[in-house]
């Protein structure tokens, strides 16, 4: 069967009201421009700009499909609700010889070399940074030259697989070692990843293929897609969001862009295998694993953008609680919830 190019598939096969809070998955296509060429990978202000997503449509969609790039997927709000965000330190040493030689370097580096005055300059510079003058210790004195023989010593015993290092032997021979000036340091964002788990059990015939297309159009669109003998196109990724209604959860996490890296189905969910009278398992679990695509950063937390009106003047901005009061309506364009007497901060909730 073809793959839709949009459509619904949800489960439980239920309409959805302003009431229900519900997990949608909405497939993309990836797209490596992206961020280049206005390409959007989630919609603006948190709501999704597929028509099947509205509530009108929810109860009327073909149920018997798989969906493609733009297909929406409602799934009852998973048990293991739970977000985990981390970012990555490591240690890092830099001992007095090497914050030296650095700094003796970074100054060599800067010379112009093409002005004979400054080269000159650097020249002298350099010649007592190293071996000391006008008062000031330069980098080679006598404990430095007897490091530089450990350190040539230890180089040339470890020809013959040995692991002996410089402050190996100086702790064994005089007790002590080099001060690494130990600290830790930011080493860089990490990915999140989560992982959900579904139970089904179909109670008719409508769930029973809506269950079955749900799993087949999440394994065809985590598939790589062939393009030739040479390469793989990337499979398609997904735009996860918890909804109440048509909007989005006012409290709980948001997601970045996310590739569904493992998906298995446990097709006896009670530890039996039994099934209706079509094969329809009675039972089953479903478990997603997603991998966001792009790091969290602080500017994703930045709800400045609610602090005042953009339509007005930037020279004499209107603070929101003012045109809120003056205009209600606006308060369910923005998506602010549990606005009184002013704007209420947390608008996206807990954020990513």
């Amino acid at each position: 069967m073809a793959a839709t190019a949009s459509g619904m598939l949800r489960y439980p096969y239920e309409a959805i009201t302003e009431k229900t809070d519900y997990l949608q998955l909405t497939i993309f296509e990836y797209d490596t421009a992206a961020n280049g060429t206005g390409n959007k990978l989630i919609a603006s202000n948190l709501t999704n700009q597929n028509p099947f997503s509205s509530l009108s449509i929810a109860a009327g969609v073909s149920k018997n499909k798989i969906l493609g790039k733009d297909g929406v997927i409602a799934l009852p709000m998973p048990s293991n609700i739970e977000d985990s965000n981390s970012v990555s330190y490591e240690a890092g040493n830099m001992d007095k010889l090497t914050a030296k030689g650095l700094e003796i370097a970074g100054s060599a580096i800067d010379t112009n070399l093409f002005s004979p005055g400054d080269l000159s300059a650097q020249l002298n510079k350099l010649t007592t940074d190293i071996l000391g003058g006008d008062g000031k210790e330069g980098l080679i004195t006598g404990e430095t030259v007897n490091l530089v023989k450990k350190a040539l010593g230890a180089s040339a015993i470890n020809v013959f697989g040995a692991n002996v290092s410089i402050n190996s032997l100086l702790a064994r021979s005089e007790g002590r070692i080099l001060n690494p000036n130990m600290e830790l340091l930011f080493n860089g964002p990490t990915l999140r990843t989560f992982r959900f788990s579904f139970k089904m059990t179909p109670r008719d015939e409508n769930e029973s293929v809506s269950i079955k297309s749900i799993i087949r159009t999440l394994k065809k669109n985590m598939a790589a897609k062939g393009v030739g003998d040479l390469f793989l196109k990337t499979p398609n990724i997904f735009e996860l969001q918890y909804k109440k209604g048509n909007r989005p959860h006012p409290f709980l996490n948001l997601f970045k862009p996310c590739a569904l890296t493992d998906i298995s189905v446990n097709y006896t969910g009670e530890n039996v295998y039994a099934t209706y009278a079509d094969g329809t398992p009675i039972s089953m679990v479903m478990t997603l694993t997603f991998k966001e695509l792009v790091p969290i950063y602080a500017e994703d937390y930045d709800d400045s953008v609610f602090e005042t009106d953009p339509t007005n003047s930037a020279t004499n901005p209107v603070p929101y609680d003012q045109t809120y009061k003056n205009n209600p309506s606006l308060l369910e364009s923005r998506l602010v919830y549990g606005v009184e007497k002013g704007v209420q901060w947390n608008v996206e909730g807990v954020g990513y």
